[in-house]
């Protein structure tokens, strides 16, 4: 345990924390782990055994981090030469064993993880990525560099994203899929690569959305999804035919910003 005026934190005997880093109160740490000169770890954060967390590394409160996971090393990117940057985690996000977070590449850059974020065993979060509030990723889900991943999004295990992507907010990704285009909000999509499967009904409802706009989203899926329209047109169409919430409003911004094309359903295919 140390001691530092107010700042009181547990901090096993074989760690080896950088005079520099800045450890907040009731913060504890486990054996073997290692923290650097740069980090800081807010009050009531808690790190497991042989974590090790480097660079400009900025931990919310009351995090976990279980054992093993490497937060904040350098980005796995040719383009990176030694540039400040940074890695951010919100508050009461778990990482659980063996997850990796790498930090930006470019001058300033971040990567950067929500609150309340669920990062299973051997996940991986790629250089400028940004993930939102209350995602899941399970277990060995991967995301390459530059991908963005909105809110209450969830991402099922041994997932491949590819860089740039954007996957939207309360969306569902099947395990083991394939992820080289944009995942429209409040979809569920799974395959290799990935197609839509269908709304993600439960997830809207756990999340507490209206029945009013779950209704309107309903519509606005079927003329994106189930009237022959291309995006141009379903966008058309969906500006003019369905009641306006935030939800529609999302779902069009997100429609219209998808630089990487959309990912279509099976009916589209066949």
């Amino acid at each position: 345990m140390i001691s530092n005026n107010k700042v009181v934190a547990y901090i096993h005997d074989t760690a080896v924390i950088h005079p520099g880093a800045r450890i907040g109160k009731n913060v504890q740490i486990g054996p073997y782990a290692v923290i650097g000169e740069n980090v800081i770890i807010d009050e009531g954060t808690k790190i497991g055994p042989h974590v090790v967390i480097t660079g400009w590394t900025s931990i919310g409160k009351n995090c976990v981090i279980f054992q093993g996971a490497s937060i904040g090393e350098e980005p796995q990117d040719l383009k990176f030469a030694g540039e400040k940057s940074y890695v951010f985690i919100g508050d009461r996000t778990k990482i659980r064993e063996c997850a990796t977070v790498h930090r930006a590449t470019g001058e300033g850059e971040e990567t950067r993880i929500g609150t309340d974020c669920l990062m299973m065993a051997y996940t991986h979060v790629a250089h400028n990525c940004i993930v939102g509030n209350n995602v899941i990723m399970s277990n060995a889900a991967t995301l390459a560099g530059h991908v963005v991943v909105e809110d209450r999004a969830v991402i099922g295990g041994l997932t491949g994203v590819h860089q740039f992507v954007k996957i939207g907010r309360n969306a569902m990704v099947g395990g083991a899929s394939k992820i080289v285009q944009d995942v429209v909000p409040y979809t569920i999509v799974d395959g290799h690569p990935a197609k839509v499967a269908g709304l993600n009904s439960v997830g809207m409802a756990r999340a507490g959305i209206a029945l009013d706009s779950r209704r309107n989203i309903k519509k606005a899926y079927k003329l994106l999804y189930r009237s022959s329209l291309s995006l141009t047109q379903a966008i058309s169409m969906i500006e003019q035919e369905v009641d306006s919430c935030s939800e529609v409003e999302h779902f069009l911004r997100f429609l219209r910003n998808a630089e990487c094309g959309i990912c279509r359903s099976r009916r589209d295919i066949e």
